[in-house]
């Protein structure tokens, strides 16, 4: 180990919730960044939770994954809060009617699609018509292109072109749209450049929205940890933009893929297809858009949870145009070098690194040397590896434990559907006494010595396997569950004044650093 390795950020006991903003109740179809993100702040406030944790929040594509976005910058327009628009007079009450129509626990991602473009589209065109240079009491929408020059004005671009061919990925557009160049757009049609502006507006709103938000959670002590996948989607503004920094040929197509190896989720590994990074470039260039990303992702979030850690010091490449992931061999990661570079650059962020899945000491050598926390799922306590490493007693201070993940069912699932060699050993360890309630879990996660304790939704409210987020290894389905205003209310009510009770037992208040040496009591 690295004598000099630094130090971990996270020097507290404190406690989170995982609730991506897509189950978040609403009015208008899917979660978004109104009242119910403000009420849901209060329900972390008023237990004394100090971390609200997220999914990915960009904009999605085909099967609706947040790990799937068409960018690595721009914010979901879906997550907007129409409200705002109708009391800014860009909507009417009957425009976003039928939105409203739409089901309350869980999202129809085919009908919000259907439904919602042509809405967002209404206000943008009245906001024009109007000739607003922005909305009341913010800055102007010019000086907001201005300040996101660098990646507004190709995602829109991308995003309208997009519409314009029917949705197909951009290695199949004609051959003199497939590369992002600052005059392409005044050789694209007028109903496209018209689109681009529009796309443009979606994401002056949306980070209006985000920093109202992300203010609100702030004024009461709640810190935001977003979530940034480590692949980009191949059909999206990045590698559009960029692809010199990526394996692609000539045509856009990958040399290979990203994807994981068989392992506890799928006997057959899972196949991403995202495309690979091609290290050596990016390592030339001092990994700058790497660093541009994580600048603009700690713009919106405090902390980040950096997706498949191990990326980064191996990745699993599958050839392109294989069946599923067995294929696949590791290949070596930028290791070290770019955490450096990271460090140089942006000092002071807090990262979570996601290190997940069967590794092997170098991963964890990797991130000790960077100086970041770990995660430990109780759901992998048994059977989930030799060494029983997600085990309570196992636990290292400086480490996030968690329940469960969006990739795990909740823990009343998981209690319900054990194999039968680990019921008797886990219901004897967690003191279940035959109960499936979530909540002996929680607590025992609370107890834990990892400084961090992260508890999704689901399991505060001690739902079954329907309540299931994202089935990996699985196309459809997913990224579709919500709690309902009742939910929220009874969170508010019955389960806050529970979760704070163990946020104060167990000195998860985030309020001093934790040491290794005794005091005398407080006077």
């Amino acid at each position: 180990m690295n004598s000099a390795a630094p130090i971990s950020w996270l020097r507290t006991r404190s406690a989170g919730v995982l609730a991506p903003i897509s189950t978040l109740p609403g009015r208008y179809g899917i979660g978004n960044l109104g009242p119910s993100a403000r009420q849901f702040v209060d329900f972390l406030a008023s237990a004394s939770i100090r971390h609200w944790q997220l999914c990915p929040v960009g904009p999605t594509g085909f099967g609706d994954s947040p790990y799937q976005s068409f960018s690595s910058f721009a914010g979901n327009p879906y997550f907007l809060d129409l409200g705002e628009l109708v009391e800014a007079g860009l909507l009417l009450r009957e425009d976003v009617g039928i939105l409203e129509s739409l089901p309350e626990t869980q999202v129809d991602y085919g009908r919000l699609y259907q439904e919602f473009w042509p809405i967002i589209g209404l206000a943008h065109d009245r906001f024009k018509q109007a000739g607003m240079a922005g909305l009341p009491g913010l800055r102007s929408l010019e000086s907001f292109r201005a300040e996101h020059k660098s990646w507004l004005e190709p995602f829109a671009a991308f995003m309208a072109l997009k519409g314009h061919f029917g949705g197909a990925a951009w290695m199949e557009w004609p051959e003199s749209f497939r590369r992002w160049g600052p005059g392409l757009m005044a050789f694209a049609p007028g109903a496209v450049r018209r689109d681009a502006e529009r796309h443009e507006f979606y994401q002056y709103l949306f980070f209006h929205q985000w920093d109202r938000l992300r203010a609100y959670a702030a004024s009461r002590n709640v810190s935001i940890i977003g979530d940034v996948p480590i692949f980009v989607a191949l059909d999206s503004a990045d590698t559009w933009q960029h692809p010199e920094i990526f394996r692609l040929d000539a045509t856009g197509k990958p040399q290979a893929v990203a994807g994981v190896p068989p392992d506890y989720f799928s006997a057959k590994g899972q196949l991403w297809g995202n495309p690979l990074y091609d290290w050596n470039e990016l390592e030339r260039t001092g990994y700058a858009w790497w660093i541009e990303r994580l600048r603009a992702a700690f713009a919106w979030f405090d902390i980040i949870r950096l997706d498949h850690f191990r990326g980064f010091d191996t990745y699993w490449e599958i050839p392109y145009g294989a069946p599923d992931a067995t294929l696949g061999c590791w290949r070596k990661g930028p290791g070290l070098a770019f955490f450096e570079a990271l460090g140089k650059a942006l000092p002071h962020v807090r990262i979570i690194a996601e290190d997940l899945g069967y590794i092997g000491p170098d991963v964890v050598m990797l991130r000790r040397n960077a100086g970041l926390p770990g995660m430990k799922i109780v759901q992998f306590a048994y059977g989930h590896d030799a060494n029983n490493a997600n085990l309570p007693h196992f636990h290292t201070p400086e480490s996030v434990v968690y329940t469960g993940t969006h990739d795990n069912v909740p823990v009343r699932a998981w209690l319900s559907h054990l194999p039968e060699e680990y019921r008797e050993r886990i219901d004897s360890y967690f003191q279940l006494a035959g109960s499936r309630s979530a909540w002996p879990i929680i607590r025992a996660a609370f107890a834990s010595v990892s400084r961090l304790a992260v508890v999704p939704t689901q399991d505060i409210l001690d739902l079954g396997g329907e309540a299931t987020l994202n089935r990996p290894g699985t196309a459809e389905g997913n990224w579709q569950w919500r709690f309902t205003s009742d939910q929220l209310s009874r969170l508010c009510k019955l389960e806050g004044p529970v979760l704070k009770q163990l946020v104060e037992q167990f000195d998860r208040l985030g309020l001093q650093e934790v040491r290794d040496y005794s005091e005398p009591p407080h006077a």
